[in-house]
């Protein structure tokens, strides 16, 4: 199939692209990567009136690190942003992002445009919602900077009003003393997870877990953020590989079932997964730690 009949323009500049997107309102789109959005278009599961093409708008293909975040500009494509070394300051955005599709999608998709776009399968709304970022998002009446927590409003739904555009995400830098763990299945690499889980974890004074934090992508509506302190705290991530995390995760999750597994096994497997990624996340925090091994 092929898109219905729209129209079309490639501002020169941010400023254009804002005063063009607050004259068109709910029929402008904007198209950055075009991962997501073409292949929904040519199957006519949607039809903008009128695409706003930011390729052009080059000084928002930035990644940078500082005053402890690290920032994607809304035209860094995956493979920027894994490339960058500014980006190591979060190692779980690298985590992640390898397990983006493949290697073609990575090189034309964008970070802000996956998380826009709001795909509760995706994983980068999972980390923006784990690590408790933000989205600026700008118009031609000014900008607001929207909390992770208030920026996924449905599947394939976010905060992002007529005449905006996300210009940036921002992602908190990996405290000290804390590490971050990431895991998924699917059917096959590159396709969507059947279930992911992103976690960071910290460490206690005493060398012990101090706390930690899980994220689930494929498992609801919006990115679901579980806090495993009360049952991670104190614990050593010995060989009992934290007796009851499974089970807490298995309680609170309610997930759909789908033509791709049913409720009960995507539920299994967030257990088993968050396992998995809290161990990654204990033993990198440990790396990190002065005095601390392995």
């Amino acid at each position: 199939m092929k898109p219905a009949a729209l129209r079309y323009s490639r501002p020169e500049s941010v400023a254009a692209a804002l005063g063009t997107l607050a004259d068109l309102g709910p029929e402008g789109k904007v198209l950055a990567g075009g991962q997501s959005l073409v292949p929904l278009m040519s199957m006519r599961l949607a039809a903008p009136g009128h695409l706003v093409d930011i390729n052009r708008l080059a000084e928002l293909s930035y990644v940078r690190a500082g005053a402890g975040l690290v920032r994607v500009g809304a035209l860094a494509r995956h493979a920027d942003v894994l490339a960058s070394p500014a980006a190591a300051a979060q190692p779980l955005l690298a985590k992640a992002l390898r397990c983006v599709a493949h290697p073609a999608i990575r090189n034309r998709g964008t970070t802000v445009g996956s998380i826009v776009h709001a795909d509760p399968a995706a994983e980068m709304p999972a980390v923006l919602a784990l690590l408790r970022g933000a989205v600026r998002v700008r118009s031609a009446g000014g900008e607001r900077l929207v909390p992770a927590a208030e920026f996924f409003l449905g599947p394939l739904e976010s905060d992002v009003r007529p005449g905006e555009l996300a210009t940036e995400v921002q992602f908190p830098v990996l405290p000290a003393a804390a590490g971050t763990g990431f895991a998924e299945l699917s059917r096959r690499r590159g396709d969507y997870a059947v279930c992911g889980v992103a976690v960071i974890a910290w460490l206690g004074p005493d060398g012990t877990v101090g706390g930690a934090r899980a994220a689930y992508l494929s498992v609801g509506p919006v990115p679901l953020v579980l806090d495993l302190t009360a049952t991670v705290a104190g614990a050593t991530a010995g060989a009992d590989g934290f007796p009851g995390v499974a089970d807490l995760v298995r309680a609170q999750l309610d997930p759909e079932p789908d033509i791709h597994a049913t409720a009960e096994y995507r539920r299994h497997l967030a257990g088993v997964l968050t396992v998995r990624a809290l161990r990654e996340a204990v033993a990198e925090a440990r790396q990190r730690t002065p005095g601390e091994g392995a």
